[in-house]
């Protein structure tokens, strides 16, 4: 009996000890994900070096690695229109060692792409976008084309009359103007290149008349005054180009179509550490010399969160997917 005793004097210990045992798990798992991150992290790339997304990835990294204490690593895998570096990171371990910064083409790519190997909402997490740039179009300095109602009017009077480059099959630059053809009844050809430099080079060089792109991509032609721009599709009149209407002043209500760039991270990362990696992303973006680095080259910064990520994420893949349903275009 003694014995018994004994052991029902010891069970309120021994849940006390066990308590005790969660209590220092708990605080431990804590600790670990404070100390985030222990190890180099990489941050890959969809796309080649030297572009747009390549240069803000950089940026961000050698920030975060400064006040983060540990290595930043920027990996161009690039192929497929973004698609081997997205799904690469959508398959990477979800620890918050493996990220991602991408274009829209991860909104695009969806619906353009049979099959495509890789699920933007079920896969990825959003951690925050990093900024925008209108698409627009752009003609030579000298070309007879005075505005949109100046193009539409000559595409209609000759069907087939006039082309526009691009820097990507299926990229949101070309996708804007196939959708601006739809909604104003009038149909140019397309001509796509292998990336935004040579598209424009084909303008200047006259094998296209028109080039389609994003405004950071022709900011230093139209800056220099080699190209013009007919519009372009943000919300608003950028500073820059005072003179230059929206499409939305054309006469396409709501029509707005921005290349944009964002930060991504595996689905089921812990949310202590994409919550931490977003916060010390949108306080890097709002440094005024890293702000006006960034906005130098044409892209406007924009670091609100993931919730406006994904709410741009939700808005964007039926409206491309649309477009690309409308026009007919798939690649295998």
């Amino acid at each position: 009996m003694g014995i018994v005793q004994s052991s029902r004097k010891l069970r309120p210990l021994s849940r006390i000890l066990a308590a005790c045992v969660g209590i220092a798990i708990a605080a431990g798992s804590h600790q670990a994900r404070a100390e985030y991150p222990d190890r180099p992290v990489h941050i890959i790339v969809p796309f080649g070096a030297g572009g747009g997304v390549d240069v803000i990835a950089r940026t961000v990294a050698a920030q975060l690695q400064r006040r983060l204490g540990q290595t930043f690593i920027v990996e161009n895998r690039g192929g497929a229109g973004g698609n081997i570096g997205i799904t690469a990171v959508a398959r990477a371990k979800p620890d918050g060692y493996t990220l991602l910064i991408t274009s829209d083409a991860i909104v695009t790519n969806p619906a353009l792409y049979r099959p495509v190997p890789f699920d933007p909402i079920k896969d990825l997490v959003p951690i925050t976008e990093l900024g925008t740039t209108p698409d627009l179009l752009v003609v030579p300095a000298d070309s007879p084309i005075k505005d949109l109602a100046d193009l539409i009017a000559k595409s209609k009077a000759q069907p087939g009359r006039f082309n526009f480059g691009s820097g990507a099959l299926g990229a949101s630059p070309h996708l804007t103007i196939e959708r601006l053809m739809r909604l104003g009844d009038f149909k140019m050809v397309h001509v796509p290149f292998p990336g935004a430099g040579p598209a424009l080079q084909g303008l200047l060089s006259r094998t296209t008349d028109m080039n389609a792109g994003s405004y950071s991509s022709v900011k230093g032609q139209i800056d220099g005054g080699s190209v013009r721009a007919l519009f372009h599709a943000g919300p608003a009149r950028l500073p820059e180009m005072p003179n230059v209407p929206t499409l939305i002043e054309s006469g396409f209500p709501g029509f707005v179509a921005e290349t944009f760039m964002a930060m991504y991270a595996p689905a089921g990362t812990d949310a202590a550490i994409t919550e931490r990696l977003s916060k010390e992303v949108v306080e890097i973006l709002a440094i005024p010399d890293v702000k006006n680095g960034i906005e130098q080259t044409g892209l406007h910064v924009v670091a609100s969160g993931p919730k406006a990520l994904r709410a741009r994420m939700d808005r964007e893949l039926p409206m491309w997917a649309e477009v690309i349903s409308q026009i007919g275009l798939k690649i295998q």
